[in-house]
């Protein structure tokens, strides 16, 4: 990526992060419902505490921090960086105030894209590869806006809309789904994770390796709310055979009867979207549910979840047959979107909408080795008790999607876009 290219691209992610808030009134900024959630205003400033701290600090001669006191605030995890600010707490952090932060991003921005009019990223690698990670960590925070958002708004029983229904989703409505079905993927030696000299990935994308699988089946397409109502009509959520155990405790511990967002009134289910409260649509997969519901509904379908081997060895299929297109970010829906319109040999895979659950613990592939520095703890240390998720959901940006994207959450998280694709054996 040239100078020219590099500077494009810093200033289309972080106006867009910006435009995302847009929709917002001030007071959405702050309210943080749950731990999991972030406040707006925090994202807005962590984002850019990640360019000030490891860029500009680094290679600007002289640079005087923006606010010592951003480096405690406004620091996530990064222990190397100081003891950060208790996250359960960042909804309590009313100062800086929102314009405070604004005035914090045009700084650094000004900073960051002079430094990109010097031959220094020309001559340093380190330093470009520095930019690029932290742009792909602004999209990463741009997801989680879009689902802090909702999970922020979905609390006020007033039900606040984020965005009006746009006609890509109206357009869907009435148009024929996709038929289920399942196709046959060839087993023997694979090659699995980022090609070396690819361009970029995150470092638990690597190294490549060999892994053997057997053959196996996965469903063309996810799992829709309709075929999930079906689940629940049949009892699943009470019916303990479908369920781990530590799912089941799970399920009665927290009453747990649906997807998050959804509510049963008057024995119609209903969703709470960006848009408002809603029928739930029956043609569109269903989103917000747990690594635990995902393996009960497999269980009780009498299919399983795939491993991400086998979901990843399966995109590269169908990377190669014609796909459906599905709902990403910039689509502006904020919702997934409905399977339809594929051919026979259709596969509805990478395509947004959902991230889909695997039976894969998140581990460190064979080989792998976190990065001395600070930016080791980006990803390594979270490698115990969390379930992988692959593909990438209606908030996840176009080019941040990739064949061997890694996801990962504890295996009760929902407030995410996360929805089930079924696999089978031979």
């Amino acid at each position: 990526m040239q100078r020219q290219d590099l500077s494009q691209s810093y200033a289309t992610i972080r106006q867009l992060t910006e435009k995302l808030c847009r929709p917002l009134a001030l007071e959405d900024y702050l309210p943080q419902p749950i731990q999991d959630v972030s406040p707006p205003k925090w994202h807005l400033a962590h984002t850019t505490w990640f360019f000030e701290t490891f860029i500009l600090k680094k290679y600007l001669c002289a640079y005087q921090d923006y606010n010592p006191q951003f480096n405690y605030l406004f620091n996530s995890y990064y222990q190397s960086m100081g003891t950060p600010f208790n996250r359960p707490q960042r909804g309590d952090l009313s100062r800086p105030t929102v314009a405070e932060v604004y005035q914090y991003r045009a700084a650094v921005d000004d900073q960051i894209l002079n430094l990109l009019k010097t031959a220094a990223v020309k001559t340093n690698p380190d330093l470009k590869a520095l930019l690029i990670l932290g742009l792909h960590h602004e999209q990463q925070h741009q997801e989680l806006l879009i689902t802090d958002i909702k999970y922020i708004l979905a609390q006020n029983p007033v039900m606040p809309a984020y965005s009006p229904r746009g006609s890509k989703i109206s357009g869907r409505e009435k148009q024929q789904v996709i038929p289920l079905n399942f196709r046959t993927i060839e087993g023997g030696l694979k090659e699995i994770g980022w090609p070396r000299d690819s361009g970029f990935c995150f470092d638990n994308e690597m190294p490549r390796h060999q892994v053997h699988l057997a053959p196996f089946r996965l469903a063309n397409r996810p799992v829709t709310n309709g075929e999930y109502l079906a689940f629940i009509r049949d009892g699943g959520y009470s019916d303990f055979r479908h369920w781990l155990s530590d799912g089941w405790d799970w399920v009665q511990a927290n009453a747990i009867q649906a997807p998050l967002y959804w509510q049963e009134r008057e024995g119609e289910w209903f969703e709470r979207t960006l848009s408002g409260d809603g029928p739930v649509d029956l043609h569109r997969p269903v989103a917000h549910v747990s690594y635990y519901e995902a393996e009960a509904y497999a269980s009780w379908a009498g299919k399983r979840l795939p491993t991400e081997q086998e979901w990843e060895s399966a995109a590269v299929v169908a990377s190669g047959v014609e796909n459906v297109a599905g709902s990403l970010l910039e689509d502006r829906e904020f919702h997934p979107a409905a399977p339809i319109n594929a051919t026979a040999n259709g596969f509805y895979q990478l395509t947004g909408d959902v991230w889909e659950w695997t039976n894969s613990a998140y581990l460190p592939y064979p080989g792998y080795r976190h990065s001395a520095d600070a930016l080791g703890e980006y990803n390594g240390k979270f490698m115990s008790g969390q379930m992988v998720l692959r593909g990438g959901s209606c908030a996840t940006p176009q080019n941040h999607i990739r064949l061997t994207y890694r996801n990962f959450f504890h295996p009760e998280k929902r407030w995410q876009f996360t929805g089930i694709r079924l696999a089978d054996n031979l």
